[in-house]
């Protein structure tokens, strides 16, 4: 009888025991469910900026293509914790032309913000104004059509007066005319404060050095901040 009592009593603080276990486990069942806050969100997917340009954007000369200017942008873009991935579509000796052929397989990767740098061997070479401006008219609208949501950014350019004044004033104008028909940013002048200085540009003249590429970066980093 004794040992009948003893197990009796066993019986009933068990299964108190595991009445109070499966109610504390209901219960934290119920606060994950009814406090969705608490749980961890996933992590926002990165957007993606995509600078398409020339040399310049690829910075030849440099030993390291990290030095560039777009590669300046991502430090600055990564200091700041944003969330943003840079790609370089940049090809030393691309023109409108060839950006124009090229865009399309481009465009089979999303993008969010895309920054068009193109021109400048078009001028070197001295391609009609009208064919630079169809060209860069052309790329704008593949982007847009593509991906209507994406920001766009032309970045202006300007040459010598090797050939002539009016052609280079011309092809000044290109890039504000483009800018305004598309209602997009506009970079006034890629080149601000490097173009023809001599101690920030390599032997040939027209490549920035790792320091003027500094200023390239802060040229177009003023432009696009406001966007990211």
């Amino acid at each position: 009888m004794k040992f009948s009592g003893l197990l009796f009593q066993f019986v009933v603080v068990a299964a108190l025991l595991f009445s109070c276990k499966s109610e504390n486990k209901e219960n934290a069942s119920d606060k994950v469910i009814n406090n969705p806050a608490e749980a961890k969100a996933p992590a926002e997917k990165r957007k993606t900026i995509v600078f398409f340009g020339n040399s310049l954007t690829a910075a030849y000369g440099l030993d390291d293509p990290q030095q560039g200017f777009v590669g300046l942008i991502q430090k600055r873009i990564d200091s700041l914790g944003l969330n943003y991935k840079v790609i370089n579509a940049g090809v030393s000796g691309e023109t409108t032309s060839g950006g124009n052929s090229r865009i399309d397989w481009l465009l089979k990767q999303p993008l969010d913000v895309f920054i068009l740098e193109l021109g400048g061997n078009d001028g070197l070479r001295g391609i009609p104004v009208s064919e630079t401006k169809r060209n860069l008219q052309a790329i704008l609208d593949k982007v847009h059509a593509k991906y209507p949501e994406a920001k766009r950014v032309l970045a202006g350019m300007q040459i010598p007066p090797n050939l002539g004044r009016k052609y280079a004033s011309d092809f000044r104008e290109v890039y504000a005319d483009v800018a305004k028909k598309n209602d997009i940013t506009l970079i006034p002048f890629l080149l601000e404060g490097v173009g023809g200085e001599a101690k920030l540009n390599l032997p040939d003249g027209i490549h920035p050095t790792a320091e003027g590429h500094k200023i390239l970066a802060e040229n177009v980093w003023v432009i696009i901040k406001d966007l990211l």
